[in-house]
């Protein structure tokens, strides 16, 4: 690990927030909204997916679109923060060959941006637990620890694809199919009651569906998670947020020979 000087930890503290101010702006410049539509976007697909897998699939999840939008918001969160900060050091090549600049600042920076606009659609969460009368027990007081979780994986994973993407631009393309294949890989829009025995191991293995269960059972079903899955969140965040630490230094390099 380096060591950075508390000026260069207030130094880099104002760029990522500098930065994070940036694309709040531009995301939402010359819409009449705003920033609302961080609340309407899950909100609207909520009720488009519900209405499609209510009547041609007919699954049997009671509160389905609260079970929907938690899915799916949270597995958002993990898809929009890797998909923008794999592009991050690309995208951001003329002003890395311009200044002296922690590179990790960028892809970071796509990953708490996307934090904030998950928290933005919490309220949306929140709306749709009133509408169905389901009252929040002390559990979702475990949502920072799981958010946590959700930021280190997202991290360790935009981190590696953002160096990996350097070299190999490629990978930009793949990653959408990988996203696709991993939304249905995921019980997002299905119950885990019908996934064939032989897949079970297999899920095991799905840090998302882990996520998404832990996030279900504080805000849905109001149960405590338990220690060992709690264990199992943080472990499998960490170990992507340390390879893709690893990687990322390794290689940053060499980033100004190829962006």
């Amino acid at each position: 690990m380096r060591s950075i000087s508390k000026p260069a930890i207030r130094r880099n503290w104002f760029i990522l927030t500098s930065l994070v101010s940036r694309d709040f702006k531009l995301k939402y410049r010359r819409s009449a909204l705003g920033a609302l539509w961080s609340v309407l976007n899950p909100l609207l697909m909520m009720c488009v997916l519900s209405a499609v897998f209510s009547t041609f699939f007919r699954f049997d999840i009671e509160n389905f679109p609260l079970y929907l939008i938690l899915g799916t918001t949270l597995f958002s969160l993990m898809s929009d923060s890797t998909s923008t900060a794999m592009m991050s050091i690309v995208d951001s090549s003329s002003l890395i060959k311009k200044i002296r600049i922690e590179k990790i600042l960028f892809p970071m920076e796509k990953v708490i941006f996307q934090l904030v606009n998950y928290c933005l659609s919490l309220i949306a969460v929140a709306a749709v637990m009133a509408f169905f009368h389901i009252v929040p027990t002390a559990n979702i007081f475990f949502l920072p620890l799981l958010l946590l979780y959700v930021l280190l994986f997202s991290a360790g994973l935009g981190l590696l694809l953002s160096a990996l993407v350097v070299f190999f631009r490629d990978i930009a393309h793949l990653w959408s199919v990988v996203i696709t294949a991993w939304t249905y890989a995921t019980p997002l829009f299905y119950p885990v009651s019908i996934i064939p025995d032989w897949m079970e191991p297999v899920m095991q293995l799905n840090p998302m569906y882990h996520y998404i269960t832990y996030l279900r059972q504080i805000a849905l079903w109001g149960q405590t998670p338990t220690l060992m899955e709690n264990f199992i969140c943080l472990g499998m965040g960490l170990a992507i947020l340390i390879i893709g630490y690893l990687a990322f230094r390794k290689l940053e390099k060499k980033f100004i020979l190829y962006v």
